[in-house]
């Protein structure tokens, strides 16, 4: 999403969740800053969280998230948003590996 992003992970029971946001945060700064020259802030304070408890809500969130682009009406699919997780898979299930290690855009 242009202004915000959405991440589902899970966190080892010896981090908290803020540390882990810290360490995504920080790490993307840092490399934004050294490897793009970008000057300023790239983040806002703070951050929300949701706890995911089973499959069920595991795929809600994912739906969710995929669905967001079309939601906010970037696109009219959520396969079309280049920065989204469906377009992602949709080209992921497009490609196959070959032998030699490279991979194969199938049509």
């Amino acid at each position: 999403m242009p202004d915000h992003i959405h991440v589902l992970l899970t966190v080892p029971a010896e981090v908290s969740i803020e540390k882990a946001v810290q360490l995504i945060k920080g790490s993307f700064s840092f490399r934004a800053k050294k490897e793009l020259g970008f000057c300023g802030e790239i983040w806002q304070r703070g951050y929300s969280d949701v706890q995911v408890l089973n499959d069920a809500s595991f795929q809600q969130h994912r739906h969710y998230i995929d669905q967001n682009p079309v939601n906010a009406g970037l696109v009219s699919n959520a396969e079309e948003y280049l920065f989204g997780t469906a377009y992602l898979k949709k080209r992921k299930q497009a490609s196959i590996a070959t032998n030699d290690g490279t991979t194969k855009i199938v049509p």
